[in-house]
Formats: structure tokens, C-alpha cells, sequence
């Protein structure tokens, strides 16, 4: 069975038969995992049995244009927060405000995030702008993707813990250098946080992983994967893009956020667990992105 089918499956036998409220849905996986693609591909079939879907990225709830560059000018030795991405990055209120109105079954206008703007740091498009995507009631499926969604605040000592371990394991593994103080991991630490209340809204959770040999680092796929995305782009567009050594780069900024909260969909925060514990799906695919497994959570 491919991803589309596992995932199909599990959000149709969740889908409640009042209809009181919507569906929930969460997917989570890295970059170059294919969770965008496969959200299409969902929201297709969904509609296509008349289930009416608001389907949201967690990209398009990005802080606007102005706002990224105050946070990183506020904090300009916070190598996580040079540019869009990690926790802290988002309008968490935006976020609250749209879920709120979709749960209540209100109409909204779904955000949206440009990201070609700004000479590629992107920005948000105002509302009423061309194109934009009104969901109207009844909703009866919610999906929010994106990279770090369902991602939790850890403590100051779990952080020391993993800081001292698989992150300098990970580092060496990856060849990461050390611009990552473990300062700046405290502060994206401390604004995961105020992400709480988003993850609340979510029923059921839908988690993309990586499966590698034993001797490979989890993670270094997900270089594999977006160097890939970059290299089919440039194909298609002239040649305009990262270099290989960029996208090096540019995945190394994203990979203190798996080691030190990647594991917050199955654990949530101290005795705080997901809502979506015990409904949730793990997707597990190897380098082709071919399923190797299945199961629950």
C-alpha cells in the first residue's frame, strides 16, 4: 500500500458521522519527504467523495516580511532565526484565529505566504489578495502540514542531556559546523511554547519518517531529498537556485529542531500528552520514499 492509501484510510475511518465540528488532521515530516505533495493528493480524494476539505502549510502562517526581519535584528546572534523556518518564525495569534473560525464554522480566507518575494525571504499576502482561498461551512476535514508541526518544548535539562549527546553525535555524523549556540536552540525552545494551543485543535496525527541502514543518520536523507528538490527546480527554471554547498547549508539549520523536539508528536511535554495520542498514524519510507512501514500511535 503507498503513503496516499495508509493515510486515506486512516483520516476516513476518523471523520466523525455528526459533523459537529471538523476533522483535525495533522502530517508531519521533513523537508523533501513529500508530506506538501501528498496533502494535495489527499485533499483530492477527500473532495472527490464530497468531503469539503480547508487544507493549510504551516508556512502560510509565516511571521510577515517585517516582522522576520525585527526578530532576527532583535536577536542577531540567533543563527536559527536568520531568516524563516524554525518555531518563532510563525504568527502563532493568525494560526489560532483561522482553526477558531474553521472549528466554530465560520467562512475564512486561508493566509498565505509568498515566498518569492523579498528577493526569496518571502512575505505574506494580504487578505483579498488574487487567488485567494475562501473555506466555507460546513468543513468537515482540517489539514495542517508542515515541517515542525506537532513539534514540542523540551526542558532545560532534557536539553542539556541531548545537547551533549545526539546533537554532537548528530553534528559529527552530518558534518555540521558550530554555528548553532546552545543559547539560540533555548530561545526557539522557549517560543514552541506558544505552539501549544495550536497543536490542541488536532485530532489525529499523521507522521512521515525516514528509514535508513543502521549505519546512516537518520537525518542525512534529508539532504538527499532537498538537494533533489533543488535540482529538479533548476532544471525547470534555467539554472536559478542554491549550489549544492547552499542547500548544505540551508538543511543544516533545520536539523537542531528534529534532535531536540522531533520526538514531540508521541511525547508532548512533561505529563502533557498530543490529544491525537492513540489515533495517530507513522508513515516510515526509505531513500526512494517507498513505504518500509506502518503503525500506529
Amino acid at each position: 500500500m503507498n503513503a496516499l492509501n495508509h493515510i486515506l484510510d486512516h483520516v476516513l475511518r476518523a471523520i466523525p458521522t455528526s459533523k459537529a465540528r471538523p476533522l483535525f488532521v495533522a502530517l508531519q515530516g521533513p523537508q523533501g519527504s513529500g508530506k506538501s505533495y501528498l496533502s494535495a493528493l489527499l485533499v483530492d480524494q477527500l473532495r472527490s467523495q464530497a468531503f469539503n476539505v480547508a487544507l493549510l502549510s504551516l508556512d502560510d502562517i509565516y511571521l510577515p516580511h517585517e516582522n522576520l526581519i525585527s526578530l532576527s535584528e532583535s536577536h542577531p546572534d540567533n543563527a536559527l532565526w536568520r531568516g524563516r523556518g524554525q518555531p518563532g518564525t510563525h504568527d502563532v495569534v493568525l494560526g489560532l484565529q483561522v482553526l477558531t473560525q474553521l472549528r466554530d464554522g465560520g467562512a475564512v480566507e486561508l493566509p498565505r505566504f509568498e515566498k518569492s518575494l523579498f528577493d526569496g525571504e518571502g512575505d505574506r499576502l494580504p487578505v483579498g489578495s488574487e487567488g485567494g482561498v475562501i473555506a466555507t461551512p460546513p468543513v468537515d476535514v482540517v489539514l495542517l502540514e508542515g515541517w515542525c508541526v506537532g513539534f514540542y518544548p523540551i526542558s532545560v535539562a532534557e536539553m542539556d542531556v541531548r545537547w551533549d549527546g545526539a546533537w554532537a553525535e548528530e553534528r559529527r555524523r552530518l558534518v555540521i559546523g558550530e554555528s548553532v549556540r546552545k543559547q539560540d536552540v533555548l530561545e526557539v525552545n522557549e517560543r514552541l511554547k506558544d505552539y501549544i494551543p495550536l497543536w490542541d485543535f488536532f485530532d489525529i496525527f499523521v507522521q512521515i519518517q525516514p528509514s535508513v541502514p543502521p549505519d546512516q543518520s537518520p537525518l542525512s536523507v534529508v539532504y538527499q531529498w532537498r538537494l533533489e528538490q533543488e535540482h529538479n527546480m533548476k532544471a525547470r527554471n534555467g539554472g536559478k537556485g542554491m549550489s549544492d554547498a547552499g542547500v548544505k547549508a540551508f538543511v543544516d539549520r533545520y536539523i537542531p529542531g528534529y534532535i531536540f523536539f522531533g520526538d514531540g508528536p508521541t511525547i508532548g511535554l512533561g505529563s502533557q500528552f498530543p490529544r491525537w495520542m492513540g489515533r495517530s498514524l507513522r508513515i516510515c519510507i526509505d531513500q526512494s520514499r517507498v513505504v518500509v512501514g506502518a503503525d500506529s500511535f
